[in-house]
């Protein structure tokens, strides 16, 4: 056989003296080509699978801490994520908290997460206003059925958790496809609660990172959510996973000269001009360095520093920097 194909390869060799075109290597090459981008891509997509995880993930949502006012702010608690059937739960606050649970995924995965209200009270009685609460999140992709929205909006169902008689749902499932182009810091919060814009205002708000494939590792991430009157924020360990320091303008903690990550997202009306005293960094998609970030509501800014020294972060608009907007970033 071995034989006969080697015959067959010779046959195709043209001597100098016939009409026919002369094929070079130079010319061999480029008609493998194609197999040969069809062998990498196949190779990718190999690769891709291998990394990609399917996450299981039960929020609910519920009544937490006095906003100082008299009134009760709510927040998302995790209860249970898995990641390929192994648990990770242990990895988040076992309390309600804000900015609620930040669900760190890497492209490629699929994410089932069911949302389930825990809101009692004076919240869950009030005749004629929508008293489910919903995740709605940015930058992944889903269907209208994961839209997190009601009815009116998207003209499919209610696709939130009640916990009454008149209650749509009791619990409700999303699906989410971390695809490939998807990489970044995005939102996601509630769209039902009290009304068609839901109670992101009452703390009803997290985070997903989503990670490329062979993403850098850091020390710690923050993630910080520049709200009109304060920062809410939390960090993330970068070897244990573990979230802390969730709340109002937190204290975020860092090794010196480990590299470290901040994940700025802003909500509310305010254009924000976020500072941290004595650092520089790379304006993303750039290379240059700046000192400051003008950042809007929707808006998210992520950036990467060495720890150098001890030093506050804040934002430095006159009226959000008289509110109060500081917090302290420790180095030791």
């Amino acid at each position: 056989m071995l034989f006969q194909l080697n015959q067959l390869c010779c046959a195709t060799e043209f001597s100098e003296n016939s009409d026919a075109t002369q094929y070079t290597p130079h010319h061999t090459w480029l008609r493998k080509l194609p197999m040969v981008w069809l062998v990498l891509a196949l190779s990718f997509v190999l690769i891709a699978k291998s990394y990609a995880g399917e996450h299981i993930i039960r929020l609910t949502a519920e009544e937490t801490q006095d906003d100082g006012f008299g009134n009760k702010l709510l927040a998302y608690k995790m209860l249970n994520h898995t990641i390929d059937g192994v648990d990770i739960t242990s990895r988040y606050s076992p309390a309600a908290t804000i900015p609620g649970p930040t669900i760190v995924l890497t492209e490629g995965d699929t994410v089932y997460l069911t949302i389930e209200n825990a809101i009692s009270g004076a919240f869950t009685h009030t005749p004629g206003i929508s008293k489910q609460v919903s995740i709605h999140v940015h930058g992944v992709h889903y269907d209208i059925l994961s839209d997190g929205t009601l009815k009116v909006i998207n003209k499919h169902d209610d696709e939130g958790a009640g916990n009454g008689p008149e209650a749509t749902h009791t619990s409700y499932e999303y699906k989410w496809n971390v695809a490939h182009g998807t990489a970044g810091t995005w939102p996601y919060h509630d769209h039902n609660f009290e009304s068609h814009n839901g109670s992101e205002n009452k703390g009803l708000f997290g985070a997903i990172i989503v990670k490329p494939i062979g993403a850098p590792h850091y020390a710690k991430e923050y993630v910080l959510y520049l709200g009109d009157d304060a920062f809410w924020g939390m960090e993330i360990d970068g070897v244990t996973q573990k979230q802390s320091k969730h709340g109002v303008n937190p204290s975020l903690g860092a090794v010196k000269n480990s590299d470290v990550r901040f994940h700025l997202i802003a909500m509310g009306t305010d254009i924000h001009k976020f500072v941290l005293d004595g650092y520089q960094w790379l304006d993303p998609g750039t290379h240059n360095l700046i000192h400051q970030v003008l950042i809007g509501p929707l808006e998210k800014h992520v950036f990467t520093v060495k720890a150098k020294n001890s030093a506050r972060y804040m934002d430095n608009n006159f009226s959000n920097r008289l509110m109060g907007m500081v917090g302290k970033f420790k180095v030791q």
